[in-house]
């Protein structure tokens, strides 16, 4: 079947044909999923991998935290089950946070591909599951153990057949087992559906296996990375960023060097564990700060083992950022999603870069919950209530750019889309009253932080309901770049002035509205130097107010 080897044009034409299988592979998901996570926010990442469980190309659907963590889940299960112990028709999954996407509510799995009974690839996906058990998402957890169901890396489909037991234990531990036992079967089917479009491929261009696809993948990609990095001085740059915390703020170090072949971020000296689940095990922590180094020095560089074997992260296991089991992470998103802030404030320091400001970065998912037993409020008060569940994704504006303006309401680093409010809407009794820009929320500059925006949420059944927060950048705010101003902070509030935590969770009573304020991102540069038709625009707009651009701007003019 081999034939001969084949031209850069055609590898350069099946690498592409490749990131096109994977890409089928995650819309498979999107297309099947039950969870509005990954049906409408497109929380999710799907890869394909070769027989040694490196990365070649993953979907440009996807979040850096599901995709450059699963980079290394596959290596993980073929620790557990060799290549030779697999069959045609095996499926496997996780979802623990040290070999997985660093929370128990991300799932994982991973099925091999077989060209006349020989293994050649590896497929792997990853769906966020609403609910997985346990204390759901709570911030208050004080162990792994209290968050949820932990399943072992372990077969889920045996030869083609479902391992029916798996599933049954599975659907027992949760709260919503048709949406969760719906999503299994989407990860499987996405993967299933890769695999069918990769050995289409293969045959077509006579291939008896990834080799020389995946040597051309892997060299071009490393010398790209290395050209990139031979681009920038080499030394050392230190950064710091402060995060909310739950009992105390928590304080990030990270230096990052430039060396001949490669970039290392380390982040000796930043806090120990927290008693509270926003710890982060090594695998998130590798994800984020990959990915803030990537976007900076090599952003059009594809995403696969090679390119990601070029930047080395570590943090000392007694730090928050490399927790170790059996400590609670659930919420393991506040602090991941604030290193690329972290790493890019390092990046800043390099001559010749330049990079945007803060943003408000970690997401605001609004975990909802109502109904008996998931509520803390009396019987009377939940008589007739609807029982329900529903998590959708949410975000503030991102940092100013060198020459441009900050995006409004959008989810970076994770990536993913904002959940539309008919969807939430549609499947529970929450009505959403409110969904609109924050005016003055962007931090001022010659170029303006994108806004954050405010949402205003009731039970239409007049009930209580619950809210499960995790959220940061309400103490300590997107800070500007250049003399840029600090983006707005967040505030989690009622309808009545009642301020509420931003983590933990939290009951709304009766006739009250929830009111969350997302951080708006920082400015970049002296907001004097703004070009006065853009202040105008703004004030057109609705972004800012006449008093802000007074104040912010010295702008007298009108909008």
């Amino acid at each position: 079947m081999s034939r001969a080897v084949h031209s850069e044009i055609q590898l350069q034409v099946m690498w592409s044909r490749l990131i096109s299988v994977v890409e089928e592979q995650a819309q498979t998901l999107i297309r099947t999923a039950f969870s509005t996570a990954t049906r409408e926010a497109g929380d999710l990442s799907a890869g394909v991998f070769d027989v040694e469980g490196r990365m070649l190309a993953q979907a440009v659907t996807g979040t850096p935290g599901h995709v450059n963590s699963m980079a290394k889940s596959v290596s993980h299960f073929l620790a557990r089950f060799p290549a030779a112990t697999m069959k045609p028709g095996d499926v496997f999954i996780t979802n623990d946070p040290w070999m997985g996407t660093g929370h128990l509510n991300d799932v994982v799995v991973v099925t091999p591909v077989f060209l006349d009974g020989r293994p050649v690839a590896h497929f792997a996906a990853t769906v966020h599951i609403v609910d997985i058990g346990g204390r759901n998402t709570a911030i208050e957890s004080r162990q792994v153990y209290e968050e949820g169901l932990n399943i072992p890396i372990s077969r889920i489909v045996d030869g083609g057949a479902i391992v029916e037991p798996l599933f049954e234990l599975i659907s027992v531990n949760v709260r919503d087992p048709v949406a969760v036992r719906g999503d299994l079967y989407s990860l499987i089917a996405s993967n299933e559906a890769g695999g069918r479009q990769l050995l289409g491929l293969m045959r077509e261009y006579g291939l008896a296996n990834l080799d020389e696809i995946g040597g051309f993948i892997f060299a071009r990609s490393h010398e790209a990375s290395l050209a990139a990095i031979a681009a920038l001085p080499k030394g050392t740059w230190r950064h710091s960023l402060t995060a909310d915390g739950v009992d105390r703020p928590i304080r990030l170090e990270a230096a990052l060097t430039v060396t001949e072949d490669a970039i290392l971020v380390d982040f000796a000296g930043t806090d120990g564990p927290s008693p509270y689940a926003v710890n982060v095990p090594i695998c998130y922590t590798e994800a984020y700060a990959s990915f803030g180094v990537k976007c900076i020095v090599a952003p059009t560089v594809p995403n696969n083992a090679a390119s990601l074997a070029t930047i080395r992260v570590t943090a000392p296991a007694d730090s928050i950022l490399n927790v170790q089991r059996p400590a609670p992470v659930v919420s393991r998103h506040i602090l991941g999603q604030l290193l690329p802030d972290l790493v890019i404030g390092c990046l800043a320091q390099v001559p010749g870069l330049a990079v945007p400001a803060e943003s408000a970065s970690p997401l605001w998912p609004i975990v909802l919950s109502g109904g008996p037993g998931r509520v803390d409020a009396t019987a009377e008060e939940l008589r007739g209530a609807t029982s329900f569940i529903v998590a959708s994704f949410h975000n503030g504006g991102t940092g100013a750019r060198p020459r441009a303006d900050g995006l409004s309401a959008t989810a970076f680093p994770s990536g993913v889309r904002n959940v539309p409010v008919e969807i939430t809407e549609t499947i529970t009794p929450v009505v959403f009253r409110r969904k609109e820009y924050l005016v003055d929320s962007g931090g001022a500059g010659r170029q303006r932080g994108g806004l954050g925006q405010v949402i205003e949420i009731e039970n239409g059944e007049g009930k209580p309901f619950a809210i499960n927060a995790a959220y940061d950048r309400t103490v300590y705010g997107p800070r500007g770049r250049d003399g840029g101003a600090e983006g707005r902070r967040g505030l989690l509030r009622l309808d009545d002035g009642t301020v509420l935590r931003s983590k933990g969770n939290q009951t709304i009573p009766a006739g009250r509205r929830l009111i969350l304020e997302m951080p708006g991102g920082g400015g970049h540069g002296d907001p004097a130097g703004r070009d006065p038709a853009k202040i105008r625009d703004d004030l057109r707009d609705g972004f800012i107010s006449a008093e802000a651009a007074r104040a912010d701007y010295g702008y007298e003019g009108e909008g």
